[in-house]
């Protein structure tokens, strides 16, 4: 695959931001707590599914106070239509029980911190830190990586190459508006599955287009 060059980095950063800079996460949340929780038990779930398993999760344990002391089967069965809930519930009780001790119960703000919780790895971190905080972070979902990849932007095997990269090629103070148009574009344009070519917002540089099958 080709490489994008840095022209066409540039139509690329410029559509985005003019399309996505006020975008935001899809997933819906009132604090950093609901906000931690619905981006941990969005890993390899869609945020649509997320958002009907969360209300009933936080109206029973409101904070990780609640959440700390909960019953493992009862939080699995709040999560029972999530993707790998068993993880998941196990996750989010111990990353409340660590809130509560290490950190008087307050959801830390900071990224090294925040992948110290069970659950919380390097994405989600990075997406706390980009949604809440405004911080200048790419963090990789599927979508960044696909949109990424076709766009020529990296050709890395790993999550973390192309996070690499996507800090290189789009360096400035817009990584957080970038990651959130990845998201967007590649959730209902550039998607996995018969990509919408035809509203793509820069079919001139795209570099796999010519390998897609008609739908």
């Amino acid at each position: 695959m080709k490489k994008a060059t840095k022209a066409d980095i540039e139509i690329i950063k410029q559509a985005f931001v003019e399309k996505y800079s006020d975008a935001v996460t899809e997933l819906s949340y009132r604090n950093d707590y609901e906000l931690l929780i619905a981006i941990i038990l969005s890993a390899q779930c869609t945020d649509k599914r997320v958002n009907i398993i969360t209300p009933a999760l936080f109206l029973k344990y409101p904070s990780v106070r609640e959440l700390a002391v909960a019953e493992l089967e009862d939080v699995k069965e709040l999560l029972k239509t999530c993707s790998f809930f068993n993880n998941k519930a196990k996750n989010i009780i111990k990353m409340a029980q660590s809130v509560l001790s290490d950190y008087d119960g307050e959801i830390p703000h900071d990224q090294k911190k925040l992948m110290k919780l069970a659950g919380v790895g390097n994405k989600t971190a990075n997406v706390f830190m980009i949604e809440f905080e405004g911080a200048n972070l790419m963090a990789v979902d599927t979508h960044v990586f696909r949109v990424s990849h076709r766009l020529g932007l990296s050709d890395g095997k790993t999550v973390d190459i192309t996070e690499a990269d996507l800090v290189k090629k789009l360096k400035g103070h817009d990584l957080h508006i970038f990651h959130q148009a990845m998201v967007l574009f590649g959730r209902y344009i550039c998607k996995a599955v018969k990509p919408e070519c035809d509203n793509c917002l820069f079919p001139q540089v795209c570099k796999t287009k010519k390998s897609f099958k008609p739908a």
